[in-house]
């Protein structure tokens, strides 16, 4: 049986969380968590860090970078990007 890593918030994440909120993009711990769990495309990042991508909107994808420390998933932050920027393939 496989077990499920623990996904957690970094501080840095819950604090973009409320600035992103702030200026009406809203984005539900689901979704976050959809995004690494499934994601459209995952790709490496600054300190070796994951960066998992999916799409939220025609036009924009949501981004999500975390780490895997052990029985944990430590979401770092997470942003929208235009798919133009991130999907150039």
């Amino acid at each position: 049986m496989t077990r499920t890593k623990k996904i957690k918030f970094s501080e840095h994440a819950l604090i973009k969380r409320g600035i992103l909120r702030s200026h009406g993009f809203t984005v539900e711990t689901k979704t976050l968590e959809d995004t690494i769990k499934s994601p459209e495309r995952v790709e490496t990042g600054y300190k070796n860090r994951k960066i998992a991508q999916k799409r939220i909107s025609p036009t924009h994808v949501l981004r999500v970078v975390y780490e895997e420390i052990r029985e944990e998933i430590i979401i770092i932050t997470f942003y929208p990007g235009r798919r133009e920027r991130y999907e150039k393939d």
